[in-house]
């Protein structure tokens, strides 16, 4: 009888809303646990690591991921719904997330004693940040709380238990390669277990695995350079993931989103607004207040104004973010038509309408007589 096979995200240990990071911290995790190398002649622990391998496999590729939550298991079945091919060797996918080149497996199960063979570099690590408009316009220095690999505070990053000696690696014989069958070919390749240094801790470190890193939160202060947009993106040095046993830090990399606002639009360092005033305004002419990211300002508003015309506030907009000039302030003037009169007002703009003729309004005018063709009888 074939045995169940367990849904993907619980042998991760993950939610069905899990991110890629999420799934790849807790990969790494089990993958540590599980491997064969740490739990030498217990075939359990080999099936758990080839599951957790599967599992990673699919949750980890967008298109496989999708088939999966749709069909479950039997999308990969013969006959599913998914089309895209088989699974990877469950150790292929371990040297991939833990690192290594042109075949090496880099491992970090005995711990190596030559900290120069070893010391992989941590990974890179993204933030996405909302900002305001006027703390992208003007700058802001910002504190963020993140949760990543960090430096081992039981063995400083070593990866060693205190008092652990270092030892000639078994699975080398101290050569710093093995040689391992492939049909009829024969392949040496750096030690997975020493990584080639041909010497081991005897004792690694039992609060991170001999890794020399482990979870934790942070904090990263940053500063937001004036004139920033959205899409752009900060690197913070050495504030991504710790490296393996005290290999150097990776970067952090803060991703801009700048929130939309009440009430402007910004177009590259040009802000624009718009500003209602009463009709009797438009007409007559008068004094406007117009917002700014810094304070009002007063706008002469010319007799005759008609709706939507643009005033341009000069330096009035966004600095740009290079340290050349500052942008404007684009303000349109909505006219806004009074909509519940009285009836002495609607009497009163009767008689007003009388005396206005046909000169006071001249793009009515020109518009009927291009028109008038459209305006005949059938």
């Amino acid at each position: 009888m074939a045995t169940k096979k367990r849904d993907y995200y619980e042998v991760l240990g993950v939610t069905h809303e899990a991110s890629s990071e999420e799934i790849k911290r807790s990969y790494r995790k089990l993958a540590v646990k599980f491997h064969p190398d740490k739990n030498p002649d217990d075939a359990s622990s080999e099936e758990q690591f080839k599951e957790i391998g599967e599992a990673y496999d699919v949750l980890m590729d967008e298109d496989k991921r999708a088939a999966y939550d749709r069909f479950g298991h039997g999308a990969f079945a013969q006959g599913g719904g998914f089309r895209g091919g088989g699974f990877h060797d469950p150790f292929d996918i371990f040297r991939e997330v833990f690192g290594g080149g042109g075949g090496i497996f880099e491992t970090f199960f005995g711990g190596g004693a030559n900290r120069g063979e070893d010391r992989q570099r941590g990974s890179d690590l993204r933030y996405d940040m909302e900002i305001t408009l006027e703390e992208a316009a003007f700058g802001v220095e910002k504190e963020i709380e993140i949760r990543k690999l960090d430096t081992c505070d039981k063995c400083a990053g070593t990866g060693a238990e205190p008092g652990s000696r270092t030892i000639t690696c078994p699975s080398c014989g101290g050569r710093g390669q093995v040689i391992s069958s492939r049909g009829f070919f024969q392949v040496s390749q750096t030690c997975p277990r020493c990584r080639g240094a041909g010497k081991i801790i005897d004792k690694p470190c039992r609060a991170c695995d001999g890794e020399g890193r482990v979870e934790k939160s942070g904090r990263v202060k940053l500063k937001i350079p004036a004139g920033i947009s959205t899409g752009s993106r900060l690197r913070s040095s050495r504030n991504g993931e710790a490296g393996i046993r005290g290999g150097p830090q990776g970067d952090l990399y803060v991703v801009i989103h700048v929130q939309e606002h009440s009430v402007f639009q910004r177009d590259e360092d040009n802000l624009y607004c718009e500003v209602p005033i009463p009709f009797t305004m438009a007409a007559l002419g008068g004094d406007v207040d117009v917002p700014t990211l810094e304070g009002k300002a007063n706008v002469k508003v010319p007799a005759g104004t008609q709706s939507s015309q643009m005033f341009r506030l000069r330096g009035k907009g966004v600095i740009n973010v290079n340290g050349r000039d500052r942008g404007d302030l684009m303000a349109r003037l909505i006219v806004e038509v009074p909509t519940h009169l009285n009836g002495e007002q609607r009497q009163r703009l009767e008689e007003f309408a009388s005396l206005c003729g046909e000169e006071n309004t001249p793009m009515r005018k020109s518009f009927f007589e291009r028109a008038k063709e459209f305006f005949r009888d059938a």
